[in-house]
């Protein structure tokens, strides 16, 4: 009894002593570096440095994962990047497997430090390599609302992209879509609720990184309220502190507390971060220093944007951007226009005092503990003989036709017109908002009227002439029901995620006529603002193959429809809004 009451007295001590030692500001032992390294390999590799490979260290360029003779002058221009000037990393942009998988060997045996091999794998990493797993867009996942999806999505991708030599990922998408106008961002976010956002994207960093691949939230401190694409100008976001702790930083604070690895930056300005007019978040001291390192406590890497993009080159030049980025906080230096001036004015820099040597060692540092995490200091090579046994693996392709199909969102289906009867007679209207794909929906009206052989079908695109529409809307007269298939891709540079303003008058003229009218949305949620008055509304979220071909199965009742919108349509329908559509055959 009066040990168990010394101990009691012992534990409120120390409950006091605790409380105490924090109103007094005394700090307490951190934890453990929540990124360990071979911290004795990175000081040992650094000591056999020169100031040049310090540098080079930090820049990354691009390459692709095609075929290439020995003798081109792209693979050698690369070769001397790796050998001569000693980059860090580089950026894989699109490809097939084998070669991909090759030619990443091929520039490790050429580097005297490892490589970090980096690529956009937002979709899986089928979104740049051919035979890997294509999984949706993030908003889709959004609309299925599933943490475990998101966990598999992220895992998968690390699973095939390690298996070709990928070590990093610029995803997720972090930003919060509260722009219906965003015209870069669009189905590349979760949505617009910062909870959800967050809740997604962390399952997928969290599935991602548990199979050795590092994460990269993205774009700090937040890309989702704008019209304006950063890849072309200098986007302004004008929201106060406060609005931008609530909605853009809470899905960052979130990932950082998951423990993203990487965090890359926008090319955007904020007036309530940063007061020098027109300097972006990347080149910001008080936003990337400031905010992101002190303020919210990320120890990882903070990678640029791709500073070749206008919102950086529009308004400053490209060393001074290298150099005012590296300044501010960041670590890597993602696709400057040319690396070698790049190397070469930092390392003057440097060497005239402009730019500490500490600060490049800072980051220098990063780089190469990520790179023991990765375990690239012991083994730098990928199996080309494997790459069989594990990409696009029947379990991989599952789980993400899981994730198109529980996405399908249905958000109006006025007078029961769906699902489609057999003995109705449709016309199909595949309309392409995007230049050189008039045969957008062939997939779709080849899986409609496998159907329903009846359908008749019609294309366009922005350059389809007056009689071309005059002849559809004729046809579409006698039928009893017009399924309008809407496609506008997001693509940087593009300017906009929206429909031809031809196409959005022709379905108006349609519904005017007093056509029963259902669109189906392959791409922005948003489209439905156009016509309202239509009778029914399906979101896909993105143009593949495959969401053609569940289109067709849900438009016939052979797969259940669930999904809810993950961002609202302004004066129709909210955010979380979706109809059940049952089942009613079994698919074809």
């Amino acid at each position: 009894m009066r040990k168990r009451k010394e101990w009691k007295r012992w534990l409120i001590t120390t409950i006091l002593v605790g409380i105490l030692w924090g109103c007094a500001g005394v700090q307490v032992r951190e934890p453990a570096d929540r990124f360990p390294g071979d911290r004795k390999w990175v000081e040992k590799t650094i000591r056999k440095m020169s100031l040049e490979e310090k540098i080079g260290q930090l820049v990354v360029t691009r390459y692709t994962g095609e075929f290439f003779n020995y003798d081109s002058p792209y693979l050698k221009n690369l070769e001397e990047l790796v050998k001569k000037y000693h980059l860090g990393g580089l950026i894989l942009f699109g490809g097939e497997a084998l070669e991909t998988a090759y030619f990443t060997n091929h520039f490790q045996k050429l580097a005297r430090v490892p490589l970090l091999i980096a690529s956009d794998l937002e979709r899986g990493t089928g979104n740049q390599v051919t035979g890997a797993t294509l999984f949706p867009p993030l908003m889709a996942l959004g609309a299925a609302d599933s943490e475990e999806l998101a966990y598999e999505m992220g895992r998968v991708t690390a699973i095939e992209g390690r298996a070709l030599g990928i070590h990093m990922t610029y995803a997720p998408v972090v930003d919060v879509n509260i722009n219906p106008d965003n015209p870069i961002i669009n189905t590349r976010s979760v949505g617009e609720d910062p909870e959800q956002v967050a809740r997604i994207t962390r399952a997928f960093i969290k599935g991602c990184q548990s199979r050795g691949m590092m994460a990269t939230a993205k774009h700090f401190p937040g890309h989702g309220d704008t019209d304006q694409d950063s890849h072309s100008l200098l986007p302004v976001i004008r929201a106060d502190e406060e609005r931008l702790g609530r909605v853009e930083l809470y899905p960052f604070r979130a990932a950082i507390e998951a423990g993203v690895e990487s965090i890359m930056t926008a090319h955007l300005y904020l007036p309530a971060l940063e007061p020098e007019e027109g300097l972006p978040a990347t080149l910001s001291p008080r936003i990337l220093t400031g905010l992101l390192r002190q303020q919210l406590g990320f120890k990882g890497l903070i990678v640029t944007d791709a500073l070749e993009m206008r919102g950086i080159t529009g308004y400053f030049g490209d060393e001074e951007a290298a150099l005012r980025a590296l300044q501010a906080g960041a670590d890597l230096l993602l696709l400057p226009p040319d690396p070698v001036r790049v190397i070469e004015r930092l390392t003057r820099a440097v060497r005239s005092g402009e730019l500490p040597l500490s600060r490049v060692e800072e980051s220098l540092r990063r780089v190469l503990l990520a790179k023991t995490r990765l375990g690239l200091h012991r083994h730098r090579y990928v199996s080309l003989e494997r790459l069989p046994l594990i990409l696009g693996r029947q379990e991989f392709r599952d789980l993400a036709r899981k994730a198109f199909a529980s996405a399908i969102t249905l958000v109006k289906n006025d007078n029961n017109l769906l699902p489609l009867r057999e003995n109705k007679r449709v016309i199909l209207l595949s309309l392409s908002s995007d230049p050189g794909d008039y045969f957008a929906g062939r997939r779709l009206a080849a899986e409609i009227s496998d159907r329903l052989p009846g359908t008749t079908v019609f294309y366009a695109d922005g350059d389809t002439g007056k009689e071309k529409l005059e002849e559809a809307f004729s046809a579409a007269s006698g039928a009893d029901l017009v399924v309008a298939a809407l496609f506008s891709s997001l693509r940087s540079g593009k300017g906009t995620v929206d429909l031809e303003p031809v196409h959005i008058d022709f379905i108006k003229r349609l519904k005017g006529a007093g056509l029963p009218v259902v669109a189906l949305s392959f791409g922005s949620p948003y489209f439905l603002r156009h016509f309202p008055e239509i009778d029914g509304y399906v979101c896909l979220y993105r143009n593949t193959p495959e969401t053609q071909e569940l289109a067709a199965r849900a438009l016939c009742g052979e797969i259940q429809v669930s999904g809810h919108l993950p961002v609202s349509l302004p004066g129709l329908f909210p955010r979380g809004h979706g109809l059940i559509l049952q089942k009613i055959k079994e698919e074809k």
